[in-house]
């Protein structure tokens, strides 16, 4: 009997510290399972944090493109306004260089053309050369005789060059008859009243002043050297 009594009493704290043991282990299980939830929830959000990142970055780049093309649409507006200043520039100067043409070139004449098309020399003639003399052109005056050969000469290879090379409408020419049977009254006054004394002199007047005389002959670097230093 007191052998049997000992053998229950035995087992029955086996099976306490059995139910005491899994007690225990349930227990401790049940502690670890918040752990691992709240470890759970830290990593999503952690996963939240770095999609808000990365959505953020992708929000920023998306600005910083659209801050580009906004630059660059405002550089393209700032070369279509150069542009239209520039046009705007152009259609001034070429507005202006044609109000000074025609200040500068108002005159026109009735005699023959003899050489030139902006510079002309023209065949004397009273009133185109009261309409120069009146005006702030140089005029040039060549006293040709059809019975000289220098005349002849002097303008072919030098005087009617000159006159076709130059471009500039300040300039004017006139060939004067001198002592030859085309000779009329107007230009023997002429001749005088510039003591004109031989056939092939040249003569140059500005603003109604006599600035050049000349009787030797000039080939064609020496008229536009003396013209050039006259304007």
């Amino acid at each position: 009997m007191n052998n049997t009594k000992g053998f229950n009493t035995v087992a029955t704290v086996v099976v306490i510290g059995i139910i005491v043991v899994v007690a225990g282990l349930y227990f401790n299980a049940q502690k670890e399972e918040p752990s691992d939830s709240a470890g759970m929830m830290e990593d999503d959000k952690m996963m939240e944090e770095n999609g808000s990142t990365h959505k953020e970055d992708s929000m920023m780049e998306d600005d910083d493109k659209m801050m580009g093309e906004e630059d660059k649409m405002m550089e393209e507006d700032k070369m279509m306004e150069d542009n239209d200043s520039m046009m705007e520039d152009d259609d001034s100067m070429m507005k202006k260089e044609g109000e000074t043409m025609m200040e500068t070139d108002p005159l026109t004449f009735s005699g023959a053309v003899l050489a030139g098309s902006t510079s002309k020399l023209l065949d004397f003639n009273k009133p185109d050369y009261d309409k120069a003399i009146a005006s702030d052109k140089l005029v040039a005056l060549y006293f040709y005789a059809s019975w000289c050969p220098i005349c002849k000469k002097e303008t072919k290879d030098s005087l009617y060059p000159v006159f076709n090379e130059l471009n500039d409408s300040n300039v004017i020419g006139f060939r004067v008859n001198y002592n030859d049977n085309d000779t009329d009254d107007n230009e023997k006054e002429l001749a005088r009243e510039f003591g004109v004394a031989y056939q092939h002199t040249k003569v140059f007047v500005k603003n109604g002043e006599r600035v050049l005389k000349s009787p030797e002959s000039w080939n064609k670097q020496r008229y536009f050297d003396e013209i050039e230093g006259a304007l």
